[in-house]
């Protein structure tokens, strides 16, 4: 359950003290208020690990490099319900080449790949809200 006081009074101390961001750890839920071009984003997760986001080796290890959410939203593999996805497993991806879109209060924003190499694994489904820094997807680096 989302404690809205605690969302309200971090929001108002972000501003007030004119920070970049803060985040709190309470009741297990993890809080997380920034502000990004003048616009606050606020965010709340379970502070224990779900299965679903701890990997079973190492991303390193294995030379995957992840494509992470940068805000709150909900993730689309096209931009539009009826056209071709961007992305699939195995195709390979240039960095600046779109790889799926986010969608943040009405604003739909591109996700580019930051490097070069093969989609390995999307580990998101199509219209699932998103949270900030959370693994999309997976890129092979060639």
């Amino acid at each position: 359950m989302v404690d809205w006081k605690l969302v309200k009074k971090l929001i108002q101390t972000v501003k007030e003290e004119e920070i970049s961001g803060l985040a709190v750890e309470e009741g297990g839920v993890k809080y997380e208020v920034r502000c990004e071009g003048g616009k606050i984003i606020s965010s709340h997760v379970p502070s224990t690990p779900s299965a679903s986001n701890v990997e079973a080796v190492p991303l390193e290890e294995e030379g995957l490099v992840p494509i992470t959410s940068p805000m709150v939203g909900t993730f689309y593999r096209s931009p539009s319900p009826d056209s071709p996805s961007f992305v699939e497993v195995g195709d390979e991806v240039a960095s600046g080449k779109v790889v799926c879109i986010i969608e943040a209060m009405k604003l739909f924003n591109e996700i580019e790949a930051e490097v070069k190499g093969k989609v390995a694994k999307i580990l998101v489904e199509n219209g699932q809200p998103v949270e900030y820094g959370q693994k999309l997807m997976l890129i092979k680096k060639a």
